[in-house]
């Protein structure tokens, strides 16, 4: 029969895990809205993300009253602590997300459609990519293969920055005036937001290497 405790910090996993898959549901959506700037796809995956910051705080609150009703140690104290600084990093993920849509909406019927082929839509995909690791780290709990998926996860937000490099390049080339230049940099403070979503789950999957594995935290 499991302790109270671990019955707690179960249900703390999977409003984590409700949150981080809603984060996935919207990012998918988004990846494929970007070609034909599909207005309702944009839309559908706002609603994955609804009101974070209430279901953050409500996790929080329950991880406050979990430390202060057992006073966890050792592994235990790991995961508890790596939770509470996980909603954070979840809750800026989907505000980047939101970002995201917000910024690329305004401009993507500006933008060549075989640009946002070429350079957006794969810098996204190595988003999602990134997300649904951080899924699979969640659920894992054999110590190598979460550093395993957790060096797999460097690599998709390593993708999602070269990516970004190269559309930053690209788009400059193509900036031939003053409108142009405020269009492009529009569209590349928009994909930037993308890449803080990677960024994200690094920090979401240093955390979990640390629940799991222990050592110390990582920026």
């Amino acid at each position: 029969m499991q302790s109270n405790f671990q019955t707690n910090l179960n249900e703390i996993k999977t409003k984590i895990k409700d949150i981080t898959d809603g984060l996935l549901q919207a990012n998918t959506l988004i990846t494929g809205a970007l070609s034909d700037c599909d207005h309702e796809k944009f839309q559908e995956a706002r609603s994955h993300i609804k009101n974070i910051n209430s279901k953050t705080d409500e996790i929080d609150n329950t991880i406050i009253k979990v430390l202060a009703l057992y006073t966890p140690e050792a592994r235990d104290l790991r995961h508890v602590i790596a939770y509470l600084k996980i909603t954070n990093e979840l809750s800026r993920a989907c505000s980047n997300t939101r970002s995201f849509i917000r910024g690329f909406t305004d401009v993507c019927q500006d933008v060549e459609v075989s640009t946002i082929n070429e350079y957006a839509v794969p810098m996204q995909k190595s988003t999602v990519g990134a997300i649904k690791l951080t899924l699979t780290m969640l659920e894992c709990e054999d110590e190598e293969e979460i550093q395993e998926i957790y060096n797999d996860v460097l690599i998709e937000e390593s993708k999602t920055d070269d990516l970004y490099e190269m559309v930053e390049r690209n788009l400059s080339q193509q900036a031939d005036g003053l409108k142009s230049f405020e269009k492009f940099h529009k569209m590349l403070r928009a994909l930037r937001k993308s890449g803080k979503i990677a960024s994200r789950t690094i920090s979401i999957a240093n955390l979990l290497v640390y629940a799991k594995v222990g050592g110390n935290f990582h920026n």
